[in-house]
């Protein structure tokens, strides 16, 4: 069985956090989580897939164990995230890469594939994400990613958080309660806060031109797998469709029952994974 190391990476002022699994002489493949939450989120996918590859699922900065911004959120952007993916693959002296990212971890891989490492990343998964994200969605995730309610225990906070992440779908409780345990932190007052800087919302607001992809989209060369919760308000059906036929005309596949978006804890979210990374 493989265990789940943590180790502490130095990026300019920020200190970064990822999870490494298996042997780091196999190939590299890195696995990049959605806006609110960390790389914890891929212990499951990360566990099975680390038999065949070494793993690394970082937590941005601002959410996590990484360190948070310390200029007014001014670093929460695409620009600061990429270069602090570069920091991490210097590290581990990563020439070639597979890259996994789900929703802005997916935004960070594409716009990377398409430059900094065009010639680097081999396979790029898209999970639940496009370059065109509609008006209703954006606001419903800022809204709750910058205004996290505070409570008195963890059941509160939890009770809150299957809520809030109820478009994941149907998950086992052992993913829901290892989801409560990397999500939630005591505050100084000792009450329970979401383990994220409020601050990072301000991506929506302030960085609206990161959200702006489709150069970047069509610009890449890595072999790619577009992946959509068919229940997501995050990558509409028309925008999915647009990606299929333009960039690197992806391959495909809709996940029944979830919106956004995919755990790839199921078993055959997971073989979909061990398919097209072997590819």
């Amino acid at each position: 069985m493989t265990i789940r190391r943590s180790a502490y990476i130095g990026s300019g002022s920020h200190e970064l956090h990822v999870s490494e699994w298996g042997d780091p002489t196999k190939p590299f493949l890195m696995m990049w989580h959605g806006l609110a939450r960390n790389g914890r989120d891929f212990d499951e996918i990360a566990g099975v897939l680390s038999r065949d590859y070494f793993v690394v699922c970082p937590d941005t900065i601002g959410r996590g164990l990484s360190s948070w911004s310390k200029n007014g959120g001014a670093d929460y952007n695409m620009t600061v995230y990429g270069d602090n993916a570069l920091a991490i693959l210097d590290h581990y002296r990563a020439d070639k890469l597979r890259w996994v990212g789900t929703s802005m971890g997916a935004l960070i891989g594409v716009r990377l594939a398409a430059e900094a490492l065009k010639d680097r990343v081999t396979h790029l998964v898209i999970n639940d994400i496009g370059p065109d994200i509609p008006e209703n969605a954006r606001h419903r995730i800022a809204d709750y990613v910058g205004n996290p309610p505070v409570f008195d225990t963890v059941m509160a906070m939890e009770t809150w958080l299957r809520s809030s992440y109820a478009p994941f779908g149907d998950n086992p409780d052992s993913f829901w309660r290892r989801l409560i345990d990397a999500s939630v932190r005591r505050d100084d007052a000792g009450r329970i806060a979401v383990h994220y800087d409020p601050r990072i919302a301000s991506q929506f607001t302030r960085y609206k031109a990161d959200l702006d992809v489709w150069p970047h989209y069509d610009a890449i060369r890595a072999k790619t797998l577009l992946i959509r919760g068919a229940e997501s308000d995050v990558l509409p059906q028309a925008v999915a469709g647009e990606m299929i036929a333009r960039g690197p005309k992806p391959d495909y596949v809709e996940i029944a029952g979830v919106g956004h978006a995919p755990t790839f804890v199921a078993g055959d979210q997971q073989r979909l994974l061990e398919r097209f990374l072997d590819a």
